[in-house]
């Protein structure tokens, strides 16, 4: 009787787990959940804006958050052209996103007629400007003699050929990306002073009745 007892005993303990607290191998795949009680608010929608020599996205990085407390990261490829002056929306909000995709359409459908209209911002005695988009367009008979880019404002700076008298002028635009344009007069010569709203790069092509600025 002895000898029966003794092997029932040992078939329990060869079945029994050497620790319940710790899961079967069977399940091992099932993640460990953090007892940490947290109450955060869903996400609705966040923002971040870019300093203005921001030109091309190239990834999106996010960072998250397991139901163990540990942390992990996801990113997506893009490499695409941007404008510095919007921001970069995050969102799970679908009507949002339907919103956004809409009125994406109708703006690319209204900049797609204006895109080659050019607007009259200032003119001077031997001087007219016109601006579309990020194009500044200068209708003058003279000669460009010269140009180049300062910073602290940032700005493009022509120099004209011609004896004159011109008084300074100086006319705000408050137009992105250009915000001021101002004309001086010189021995020889009247300097344009087109200021920027921020960093950027710039093409002078020089045309028949005058030069186009091309900001990049």
């Amino acid at each position: 009787m002895k000898l029966l007892i003794f092997i029932a005993l040992s078939f329990i303990l060869v079945e029994a787990r050497e620790n319940p607290f710790f899961p079967s191998k069977g399940e091992q795949d099932l993640p460990y959940t953090s007892n940490q009680d947290r109450k955060l608010s869903p996400l609705k929608k966040a923002s971040i804006s870019l300093p203005s020599n921001a030109r091309v996205i190239k990834k999106v990085i996010v960072e998250y958050e397991n139901l163990d407390a540990s942390s992990a990261k996801k990113e997506i490829e893009l490499n695409h052209s941007i404008d510095w002056h919007l921001p970069i929306f995050i969102s799970q909000n679908y009507i949002d996103e339907l919103q956004a995709h809409t009125s994406e359409a109708k703006i690319q459908k209204k900049s797609s007629k204006v895109k080659n209209s050019y607007k009259k911002i200032a003119e001077v005695k031997h001087a007219t400007f016109f601006i579309s988009n990020n194009n500044l367009k200068i209708i003058t008979g003279d000669k460009l003699i010269r140009n180049f880019l300062l910073g602290q404002p940032h700005r493009i700076v022509m120099d004209f050929k011609r004896d004159s008298s011109l008084k300074t002028y100086i006319k705000n635009v408050d137009k992105d990306p250009f915000t001021k344009i101002r004309v001086g007069n010189h021995d020889g010569y009247y300097r344009v002073v087109v200021e920027l709203d921020g960093y950027y790069r710039y093409k002078l092509k020089k045309q028949a009745d005058g030069c186009l600025v091309t900001l990049q």
